[in-house]
């Protein structure tokens, strides 16, 4: 990637992140055209390939901001070091809810790049996912407090359930509409206070 990207004003950057989270958001890698990302972020498709020397670099660059944002935006609300399991839920929420309003589809582009399948971006991708799984988002979970739980709760199970829960929801609301940040805050608060009631003591 050209490092003339990011001399660019921060208003600059983040209008051609945004053109690309939109574009490659709405089709599968291979059909989505690098002209419509320069045409909404209102700049020529040589300029575009200025900052990013073709297309797949500019696609993982896309996928490497949405770690990096989120992490960003996680440390923030410091949920990292919440002992417990549903406050850390509950500042989650509120930071992904953050990074929506700052970036409007960079939820579908991830769910979309997490199950694309092209050889040119997938290996990349999955390589990056497993990377950051093992950094501070899954050591967090060491610092949750057992005591909190129902006696006799399998709580790997319980992780499990909840991140599958999550992670099918967000695909649904992908396959239908396109994603809300007031409609997903509104949801998932209600399915936090149903896992309360389910697991807590």
């Amino acid at each position: 990637m050209n490092d003339k990207f990011f001399s660019l004003p921060k208003e600059r950057q983040q209008a051609i992140l945004n053109a690309g989270y939109h574009v490659f958001s709405q089709n599968s890698y291979k059909k989505s055209p690098v002209s419509e990302i320069a045409a909404a972020a209102g700049i020529s498709k040589s300029l575009l390939f200025y900052y990013f020397r073709n297309k797949q670099e500019l696609y993982l660059f896309l996928w490497e901001n949405c770690i990096h944002a989120t992490v960003r935006s996680m440390n923030a609300y410091d949920c990292y070091s919440q002992t417990s399991l549903f406050e850390m839920l509950e500042r989650g929420m509120k930071a992904k809810m953050d990074l929506m309003r700052e970036y409007p589809d960079m939820g579908n582009f991830a769910i979309k790049a997490f199950y694309e399948e092209d050889p040119a971006v997938a290996p990349a991708i999955h390589k990056s996912y497993k990377a950051f799984q093992n950094t501070d988002a899954k050591d967090a979970l060491k610092n949750l407090d057992p005591s909190q739980f129902k006696d006799g709760l399998d709580l790997k199970m319980m992780y499990r359930e909840m991140y599958l829960a999550a992670e099918g929801y967000l695909w649904e609301m992908l396959r239908h509409t396109p994603l809300d940040s007031k409609s997903i805050e509104q949801d998932f608060g209600s399915m936090i206070q149903f896992w309360k009631h389910l697991y807590l003591k």
